[in-house]
């Protein structure tokens, strides 16, 4: 695992064996700070040593103030490192923490306790923590996906899902919005095929299969599927566009006026009503 790795707030209480109530405190308190995806938290490999010298400190009866000071002092430190499950140290002299890194002991961390615990300990308890289910996957995934920094690894996040679950429809519409967005329209349509396949009334599946189709110029067949998803959701403005435009490339002049009508109605106020008005105009029979 790499140290760009997130835990869920879940994760991060089994990992540390502390309450909800503990780690709100703790943040309240500013001695573990989450990073934020929307409205969820998550946390680094950093965050496990930092709370974990914490929880130590706390249980030695260290003043909020003096904990704060150490915590910052060690945060220094695990900023200047890539991989500190693997490089670090955190000890005591029987007077101060010091943190090791390569044999050579770096600054310490004042404060009048015994502490002493090897990084490796949680490395080992990660190596035995419960693998993620297919819902730790998803719900990670939508975190990642949320930030364009970490699509990738909310591709990852996706495809894990998939293989433990290959029926997973959101998971397939998700992934293949994700390539199509990077341009990579055939991962896209194999996406999109899969998901009508396993949920043929979705009308979300249909559109994006047809929408991608389009694009890569297989008209007849996104027609179908343009068709599908505007029965299955006839109040589906989009859906509406994009078949109206492909009956326009297909010469087909009387479906395509009817579609660009309903998509005037269902959306009066979008942007893109001016060119569907002109080509209902310049397409009167």
């Amino acid at each position: 695992m790499g140290t760009t790795e997130r835990f869920t707030r879940r994760e991060f209480q089994r990992i540390l064996d502390v309450t909800d109530k503990q780690l709100n405190y703790w943040e309240k308190l500013r001695l573990v700070s989450p990073r934020k995806s929307g409205a969820d938290k998550f946390y680094d490999f950093r965050d496990l040593i930092s709370l974990r010298t914490a929880k130590q400190l706390i249980e030695k009866g260290v003043s909020a103030n003096r904990l704060r000071r150490s915590l910052v002092a060690l945060n220094q430190k695990l900023s200047e490192v890539q991989t500190p499950l693997t490089e670090l140290r955190i000890l005591s002299n029987g007077r101060d923490v010091i943190v090791e890194r390569n044999g050579a002991r770096l600054e310490p961390i004042s404060g009048q306790f015994v502490l002493n615990f090897d990084t490796r300990e949680l490395r080992d308890k990660l190596r035995y923590m419960p693998e993620r289910n297919v819902e730790d996957w998803f719900a990670l995934a939508l975190q990642y996906e949320s930030d364009p920094e970490s699509r990738p690894q909310a591709i990852d996040a996706y495809q894990r899902v998939l293989a433990a679950n290959p029926r997973h429809v959101d998971a397939l519409i998700n992934l293949g919005m994700l390539h199509y967005e990077q341009g990579q329209l055939e991962s896209a349509a194999g996406c999109f095929l899969r998901a009508v396949a396993v949920h043929p009334d979705s009308a979300v599946a249909h559109f994006n299969l047809g929408s991608v189709l389009e694009e890569l110029g297989q008209l007849e067949t996104s027609r179908q599927h343009l068709r599908i998803a505007v029965r299955l959701d006839p109040a589906h403005a989009d859906a509406h566009y994009n078949l109206a435009f492909v009956c326009d490339k297909l010469a087909a002049p009387a479906e395509a006026r009817r579609h660009w009508q309903l998509y005037i109605e269902l959306d009066p106020t979008s942007p893109w009503c001016a060119y569907a008005r002109d080509r209902l105009a310049s397409s009167k029979p």
